[in-house]
């Protein structure tokens, strides 16, 4: 997870799920999100597949319309990846594992956008197969937001956040038995 609202929407859903499989929708605070809102959403699970319920407003900006009611595959543009998209939600769902995913965009006027795409179960009223939080996010904020928007993305990269794996800690520096000393050394520049 490359950008900072990916990560602080993982580390608040992995804090809350805490040794289940997905929290309850009703445990989402939005004020816990606060800096990571505007690129967040809730997808609902509808017969024709996901549906946005709510959107971030950088996220609806980023995409040039308000997304509530819309179908989540139909930010991708052609049939097969709309396909893999709902591939994609379904395994999250299924499986009660994450996915974070690298895509890559265009805007109607040619400008590249790197954006990162997170996905995660959520329960409602106990059912699993309901809703999903997520967020997506560009690496850097497009200096374009708001005066254009994304036509096109794909998908270059994809990992799935398996169930009951812990996350990576990070490895303990091993502690020095006395704290290291500044030594100037006579000289300089001649």
């Amino acid at each position: 997870m490359k950008n900072p609202s990916t990560r602080l929407v993982f580390e608040y859903w992995d804090t809350l799920r805490g040794e289940r499989s997905a929290p309850e929708r009703g445990e989402i605070e939005p004020g816990a999100l606060r800096h990571a809102l505007a690129d967040t959403f809730v997808l609902e699970n509808e017969p024709i597949g996901p549906v946005f319920r709510l959107a971030g407003t950088r996220l609806c900006a980023l995409l040039g319309h308000e997304l509530r009611g819309r179908a989540f595959t139909a930010l991708w543009s052609d049939v097969e990846s709309q396909a893999e998209m709902r591939r994609l939600a379904q395994t999250v769902m299924d499986e009660s594992a994450g996915a974070v995913a690298g895509l890559t965009g265009e805007t109607r006027t040619g400008a590249p956008v790197y954006l990162e795409l997170l996905l995660l179960p959520l329960r409602y009223r106990g059912r699993t197969h309901a809703r999903m939080l997520g967020s997506l996010s560009a690496a850097a904020t497009p200096e374009w937001l708001g005066l254009d928007s994304i036509e096109s993305m794909r998908m270059i990269s994809l990992r799935m956040l398996w169930p009951g794996l812990a996350p990576r800690q990070p490895v303990p520096v091993p502690a020095r038995g006395r704290p290291p000393k500044f030594m100037v050394l006579p000289g300089g520049r001649a």
